[in-house]
C-alpha cells in the first residue's frame, strides 16, 4: 500500500491558515468518502434485503466498483493499487451476479457488519468531533478577542484575570478537541481502505463457502489474489494500530510540554529569551484598520514574512496577501490608547503605516527584532541567522569598548598640548596618529549617547526662569527665549523648513574634523541597533540666517535652538544621503567649551540640508560683515559731531574770555579821573562795582580756560 496522508499533530496550537487549509482538504475528502460509502452501503444492503434482485444489485455493486477511479478524492485519487484491486473485484462480482441466490445469514455477518460499523460510528464520530471543534475554536476566538480588548487605562486585575484564564481553558479545550479531531481524520484514512475491502473480503469468502463447487467462478488463482488483499488488509490495520499508538503518545507528549504556552503572556521570561537573530516569523497578531475619520477598528490575521515582504492571510484563505515592503522600512514600538504591546511598521518612503499588536512582550520584540533584520536584507544571504547574529555582535562591539582598547587608549593618550595638536592637524591632512587613534581622537571611550531630545541650555534656562520669577516676567519651559528671537527669525532672509527625525548626540573631542560626524553617525547606529531602540522623535528643522530650530509639529513650540555660529560643520552621510548630522560648539566660559554632535534622518536629501545651513552661514556672515560696515560708518559720523561739538565750545569760551577781558579793561582806569558828563559820584561807584565783577570774571574765565 502507499503512504497514507496524515495531518500534522504537532502544529494543531499554531492553529496556521495553511493547517486550516488541509484540514479542509481532509474534510472534503471525509464528505466524499462518506458519500462514496452510503452508496455503496446501499447496493450491499440491496444485495442483504432483496435476494430476488441479488444479480442486479451485484451488477450494481460491480459498477460502483468500477467507478471508483472517477471519483474525486483530494487525498486518495492517485491509488493505482487500490483501483486495481477494486477493479478485479468489480470483475469477479459481475461473473458471480448471478449465482448469489442464498447469502442472508453469512452476509449479514461478513459483509454488512463491517461496512455498518464504518458509516455509523466513524462517520457520526468525525461529525461529532466537527461539531465540537467548531465550538471550540468559536469560543477560543471569543476568548482571546476578550483578552485583547482589555484596555490599558483602566487597568483590573479581576477582570486581567478571569480573561486570561478563559483564554488559558478554551485555548487548552480548542488544542485537545483538535488533536483528537486529527487524529481521527488520520485514522479515518486508514479505516476507509479496511471499511471498502472487509465488506468484499467477507462477501467474497461468503460466496466460496455457499458455494462448494466454486471451482467454475473461484479458481484457485482467484483464492490466491483473495489471500493476498486479506494481507495487505491486515498489514494496514496493524500500521494503523501502529500510527495510532503514536499518535496518541505525541498529544500526551504535547499536552505536558505545551501547558505553559496556552497562555496569551510570558509566564516566565527567563526561560524564554527573546531571539533577536531571526529572518522569518509568523503568527497571528492583530492589525489595526481605519474605518473612518476618526474611527479604527483591530482585526485578528495570520501575519508571516516572505522574502522581504510582510503577508496577512485569513482563514479559509488560500494564499496571502502583501502588507507592506520591508526593504529600507522602519519599525518601533508604540504606545496606543487601549492596547498593549503594539508596534508601528512604516515604509521606506514614509507614506504607508502600518499598526500591529502581538499577544505578548517577547512576540513584539521578536517581531520588530525580525523586520528590522529584513529590513537591512540579511535575508537575502546564504546564512541569514548567523549573519544577523554577527551583525548584532558587531554593534555590540562598536558601542563597548573591549579591555584592551581601553588600556592602549590610556596607555597612548597624549599630553593636553600635544593632543591639541594632533586634533588641529585632523582638519587639515591625515597624519600617521590619526589612524592608530582614529576613535581616541574624535569620540573619547565611554560617552553617553542621548536618544531624547533634551536642550543643551538647560541650566541657562532654569537660570533665566529664576530670573524672570523675580522680575515677575513668565518663561517660557520649552527654552525659548522671550526678547523677540522670533520677530528676528520671521526677519530674517532665509526660511526652509525639513522634516527630521532626531537619532542622538553625543561629546565630541574634536569638532573640526572632518571624520567626527561620521563616526558619531556610526556610534549611535550601533547603539540604536543593539538596545533595539526604534522609536524616533519626529520634528520640523528651521534654517534661519541666524539659528537652527528644533519645532514641534504638532504645538509649533520650538524643542531646540541652535545659534547659527554655533554649528561648526554639517556633512551627511556617504552611502545613506537621508542621514545628515551636525556638530554644535558651545563655550560655557573662555577656557571652557564642549563640541557635541547631533544626528538625524530626514524624509529628503540630507545634502540638501547641509547646503541650505552652508547657505545660512553664508548669508549670516555677509550680514554681519554689512552690520559691521555700517556700525563703524556710524561710530565715524558720531566722532565727526562731537569734534563739531568741541570746536563750537572752543569758540563760545574766546567770545566769553573776549567780554571777561573787555570788563577787565574797563575797571581798571583810574578812580578819580572826572566823568565827561560830571557825574563823578555815581561812575566810581559803578567802576568800584565793576571792578569787583571784573575780577570775579577774570578769575572765572582763567578757572574756565
Amino acid at each position: 500500500m502507499p503512504g497514507i496522508e496524515k495531518l500534522p499533530i504537532e502544529e494543531t496550537l499554531e492553529d496556521s491558515p495553511q493547517t486550516r487549509s488541509l484540514l479542509g482538504v481532509f474534510e472534503e475528502d471525509t464528505a466524499a468518502m462518506s458519500n462514496y460509502c452510503t452508496q455503496l452501503y446501499q447496493a450491499m444492503q440491496r444485495i442483504y434485503d432483496a435476494q430476488n434482485e441479488l444479480s442486479a444489485a451485484t451488477h450494481l455493486t460491480s459498477r460502483l466498483l468500477k467507478e471508483y477511479d472517477k471519483q474525486r478524492f483530494p487525498l486518495g485519487g492517485d491509488d493505482e493499487v487500490m483501483s486495481s484491486t477494486l477493479q478485479q473485484f468489480a470483475e469477479v462480482i459481475d461473473e458471480l451476479s448471478s449465482c448469489h441466490a442464498v447469502l442472508s445469514t453469512q452476509l449479514a455477518d461478513a459483509m454488512m457488519f463491517p461496512i455498518t460499523q464504518f458509516k455509523e460510528r466513524d462517520l457520526k464520530e468525525i461529525l461529532t468531533l466537527k461539531e465540537v471543534f467548531q465550538i471550540s475554536s468559536d469560543d477560543h476566538d471569543v476568548a482571546i478577542n476578550r483578552y485583547s480588548r482589555l484596555s490599558k487605562r483602566r487597568d483590573n486585575d479581576k477582570l486581567r484575570a478571569e480573561a486570561v484564564e478563559d483564554v488559558y481553558t478554551s485555548r487548552k479545550k480548542h488544542h485537545q478537541t483538535m488533536m483528537h479531531y486529527f487524529c481521527s481524520l488520520n485514522t479515518l484514512q486508514y479505516k476507509k481502505k479496511t471499511a471498502l475491502l472487509e465488506p468484499l473480503l467477507g462477501y467474497m469468502q461468503a460466496q466460496i463457502s455457499f458455494f462448494k463447487l466454486g471451482s467454475e467462478n473461484l479458481t484457485q488463482q482467484w483464492e490466491d489474489f483473495l489471500g493476498t488483499i486479506g494481507t495487505s488488509v491486515q498489514n494496514v490495520r496493524r500500521e494503523m494500530e501502529k500510527e495510532v499508538g503514536q499518535m496518541q503518545e505525541t498529544i500526551q507528549e504535547m499536552e505536558t510540554s505545551c501547558d505553559q504556552l496556552y497562555a496569551p503572556c510570558d509566564p516566565d521570561p527567563a526561560h524564554s529569551p527573546v531571539c533577536r537573530n531571526l529572518t522569518r516569523k509568523q503568527g497571528y497578531l492583530y492589525i489595526r484598520n481605519k474605518t473612518g475619520l476618526v474611527s479604527s477598528s483591530w482585526e485578528r490575521q495570520y501575519f508571516f514574512t516572505q522574502g522581504g515582504n510582510l503577508m496577512q492571510q485569513g482563514r479559509g484563505e488560500v494564499a496571502g496577501g502583501l502588507v507592506t515592503d520591508l526593504d529600507n522600512s522602519s519599525v518601533m514600538a508604540v504606545d496606543c490608547d487601549d492596547r498593549r504591546f503594539c508596534f508601528q511598521v512604516t515604509s521606506f518612503d514614509g507614506k504607508k503605516l502600518v499598526w500591529l499588536q502581538s499577544e505578548g512582550r517577547k512576540d513584539c520584540e521578536e517581531w520588530i527584532s525580525t523586520i528590522n533584520n529584513i529590513s537591512k536584507r540579511i535575508y537575502l544571504s546564504e546564512n541569514a541567522e548567523e549573519l544577523a547574529a554577527r551583525v548584532n555582535q558587531s554593534a555590540l562591539e562598536a558601542v563597548t569598548p573591549s579591555p584592551s582598547f581601553q588600556q592602549r587608549h590610556e596607555s597612548m593618550r597624549p599630553s593636553s598640548k600635544g593632543r591639541a595638536s594632533s586634533i588641529s592637524s585632523v582638519g587639515s591632512e591625515p597624519s600617521p596618529a590619526l589612524s592608530v587613534l582614529s576613535l581616541d581622537a574624535l569620540i573619547a571611550p565611554d560617552t553617553p549617547i542621548q536618544f531624547d531630545i533634551i536642550s543643551p541650555v538647560s541650566e541657562e534656562n532654569s537660570g533665566q526662569s529664576k530670573t524672570a520669577a523675580q522680575s515677575g516676567r513668565r518663561s517660557n519651559p520649552f527654552g525659548e527665549s522671550g526678547d523677540g528671537t522670533s520677530e528676528d527669525s520671521e526677519d530674517s532672509i532665509l526660511h526652509q523648513l525639513f522634516i527630521v527625525r532626531f537619532l542622538g548626540s553625543m561629546e565630541v573631542r574634536t569638532a573640526e574634523s572632518a571624520e567626527v560626524i561620521p563616526e558619531t553617525m556610526r556610534q549611535i547606529l550601533a547603539a540604536r541597533a543593539i538596545h533595539n531602540i526604534f522609536r524616533m522623535t519626529e520634528s520640523h528643522l528651521l534654517v534661519t540666517c541666524d539659528c537652527l530650530k528644533l519645532i514641534d509639529p504638532q504645538t509649533q513650540v520650538t524643542r531646540l535652538r541652535f545659534p547659527l555660529t554655533s554649528v561648526v560643520q554639517c556633512s551627511s552621510h556617504q552611502d545613506n544621503k537621508r542621514l545628515f548630522g551636525f556638530v554644535l560648539q558651545s563655550a560655557d566660559g573662555p577656557a571652557d567649551s564642549r563640541a557635541v554632535g547631533y544626528i538625524f534622518e530626514s524624509n529628503n536629501d540630507g545634502e540638501k540640508i547641509c547646503d541650505s545651513v552652508g547657505l545660512a552661514k553664508q548669508i549670516a556672515f555677509h550680514s554681519e560683515m554689512d552690520r559691521k560696515a555700517v556700525e563703524k560708518r556710524k561710530e565715524h559720523d558720531k566722532a565727526k559731531e562731537k569734534q563739531q561739538e568741541e570746536l563750537s565750545k572752543q569758540k563760545q569760551i574766546e567770545k566769553d574770555l573776549e567780554e571777561q577781558s573787555r570788563l577787565i579793561a574797563a575797571s581798571s582806569r583810574p578812580p578819580n579821573q572826572p566823568a565827561a558828563d560830571g557825574q563823578f559820584l555815581v561812575l566810581s561807584n559803578s567802576q568800584s562795582e565793576d571792578s569787583d565783577a571784573g575780577e570775579e570774571g577774570k578769575k572765572k574765565g582763567e578757572s574756565e580756560a
